[in-house]
């Protein structure tokens, strides 16, 4: 996806802001030009599959197909290991039909209440497809990883979701006390899309 190409359009196949907006910086320098599918009013894909992977390859090929664009489609999440990998694929829904990124957090810091730091490990999960069509037999798949611990408490007003109580100890900071640039650089989704796009034909 070199920035020398003539721009192309990509649907985006997200409905959270957080992530539109850290996609829409990474993906601008190479010349693409982003569709929110919320703009094109296509429902959401749901989200039956057991894996991050296959959750992702769902929505591309849902947002392809109702679009008639190529799509992009990210799928990530919160894994802690004191809680068997939850929230994981629920992350979003932790807290119920209801959920809001606040329920979420305050259920997850009440679950780990007796928790001592050193067994609050955690990573978020995120991978990313890039789907040319919804027939695309070949899509292209960014994994990432990014781990750390939580925080006892939120801190910071950056980011989004878990970000304020996601603890990275080597910098003494959660994900939302850094600055975009520097979150995008560590990120488990800053990681997958350098992935993907270091596989992107002709890049």
């Amino acid at each position: 996806m070199p920035s020398s190409r003539a721009a192309e359009r990509w649907l985006i196949a997200t409905g959270n802001a957080g992530k539109l907006a850290e996609l829409e910086r990474a993906l601008a320098p190479y010349g693409v030009v982003t569709v929110p599918q919320s703009a094109l009013q296509i429902s959401a894909a749901p989200e039956t599959a057991a894996t991050f992977v296959e959750n992702a390859l769902l929505k591309a090929r849902h947002a392809a197909a109702a679009s008639g664009l190529p799509a992009l489609a990210d799928d990530s999440g919160l894994c802690v290991a004191a809680l068997e990998g939850a929230p994981g694929l629920r992350s979003a829904r932790f807290a119920g039909p209801q959920a809001s990124p606040a329920r979420n957090t305050a259920l997850l810091l009440e679950k780990l209440r007796d928790v001592p730091q050193a067994a609050r490990q955690a990573h978020f999960v995120c991978a990313i497809v890039a789907m040319r069509s919804a027939a695309d037999p070949d899509p292209l798949i960014g994994i990432a990883r990014w781990h750390g611990r939580i925080a006892a408490a939120p801190r910071g007003g950056n980011g989004f979701g878990y970000d304020p109580v996601f603890e990275i100890p080597a910098l003494g900071a959660t994900a939302a006390e850094l600055d975009a640039a520097t979150k995008q650089s560590l990120s488990h989704r800053g990681q997958a899309l350098r992935q993907l796009l270091a596989a992107w034909p002709g890049a």
